[in-house]
């Protein structure tokens, strides 16, 4: 392989979570590339349908994007104040609001085009190199090598490549987890009745059914069932999805115009360490969740903020930044995050499960009554707050 130019730190994987990364450690002041497999994420279009592939960001995600200067352009984006959790009636579930919590907003919704367009529209400001199209990524001496045989020599590579992370695999990092017996399914509708602002989600036998405000005024859904009904729901046409739809959620009357249904596989994923001489991992490389929380980019974000600040202070207290005593620092904090979030949404998915089906009376009614649940409220209202 050829020889490349040395950087302090290369990024792999040019994700939200990736590309924060490179933007967050480029702007503590460290030289950053950016390797991306694939094309660079295309220019979003403000006029473009709103995507059916969004995220709820939390207070500390709108925290990073602020320190990164991505938020003030994140221009379509919609807040969410009421959070609605339920299981038989919406009318006795949970309910959450921003001002019971002294807040503007509990949370909000951004599409991921958008979101990863404004990231990398950052990273020149920033003095990133990216590295788009580079086909396969391996580890190599001193950094890793791109397909057309350049090595980008580093003394750190932070691997944000996704669940079926290859550095990880490379790096001799074993995983725990296991892929549930379901598929998510997501797409946009529009709704009789206005969302309000409001997240919904109510805890069906079959899986979590969530509805999400979009800015333009419909919905997001993400609708995770066993793999048997996922078929049935994709084959059907939009009226009857629609129809569907409306049975399960009983909330904001009738839908219509779904846009095209896309599946996805759920499952569980911890790495058994995050870090290695010269060498960590982010976002999903690291951890990945049941989406019924909607935690899995907030907990990403977690782990990117943790590590500017885990580099920033070692290299300004003297240290070897780059080395496994310090990177375990930021190992052993952000592992002990997901474990927690991994720990709540796998209990809560196997809790509402119709393999459970003899405790859904008793939780129906007892989300009514706050008292009865106050630890799935004040941990709920805690990810708010965050």
């Amino acid at each position: 392989m050829m020889a490349g130019t040395a950087y302090d730190i290369v990024v792999v994987g040019g994700g939200p979570v990736g590309a924060a990364a490179a933007l967050g450690l480029a702007r503590a002041g460290f030289r950053v590339a950016l390797v991306e497999r694939g094309a660079a994420p295309a220019a979003f279009d403000m006029h473009s349908a709103c995507s059916s592939r969004v995220y709820a960001l939390s207070q500390a995600s709108r925290r990073l994007l602020e320190s990164l200067g991505v938020w003030r352009n994140l221009q379509r984006i919609s807040p969410y104040d009421t959070m609605r959790v339920w299981v038989d009636e919406a009318t006795r579930g949970l309910r959450f609001d921003a001002r019971a919590l002294a807040l503007p907003e509990l949370g909000w919704i951004v599409e991921h085009p958008l979101l990863v367009d404004r990231l990398w529209a950052a990273l020149s400001y920033a003095n990133v190199e990216v590295f788009p199209n580079a086909g396969t990524v391996e580890m190599a001496a001193g950094g890793v090598g791109l397909a057309d045989g350049r090595v980008l020599q580093a003394a750190l590579v932070v691997a944000a490549d996704g669940a079926d992370s290859s550095l990880r695999t490379a790096a001799g990092i074993q995983t725990l987890g296991w892929r549930y017996a379901q598929r998510g399914i997501v797409c946009n509708v529009h709704v009789e009745n206005a969302h309000e602002y409001t997240a919904w989600q109510r805890f069906l036998k079959t899986g979590p059914l969530a509805l999400l405000p979009l800015a333009d005024g419909r919905v997001s859904i993400v609708w995770s069932v066993d793999e048997a009904r996922a078929r049935e729901l994709l084959a059907l046409d939009d009226t009857a999805f629609c129809a569907a739809l409306a049975a399960a959620v009983q909330v904001l009357g009738a839908f219509h115009t779904p846009t095209p249904r896309l599946d996805f596989p759920l499952r569980l994923l911890q790495a058994q360490h995050y870090a290695n001489d010269g060498f960590v991992l982010v976002g999903d490389a690291a951890h990945t969740v049941h989406p019924l929380a909607g935690q899995g980019v907030n907990l990403g974000f977690g782990d990117v903020a943790s590590l500017c600040e885990t580099l920033k202070q070692a290299r300004a207290g003297g240290r070897d930044w780059a080395a496994r005593r310090t990177l375990q620092r930021y190992a052993r904090a952000r592992r002990a995050a997901a474990t927690e979030m991994l720990a709540v949404t796998d209990g809560l998915q196997k809790l509402f499960d119709a393999r459970a089906s003899v405790l859904r009376p008793l939780l129906g009614a007892g989300m009514g009554a706050v008292d009865a649940f106050a630890p799935l409220k004040a941990w709920l209202g805690r990810q708010a707050t965050l």
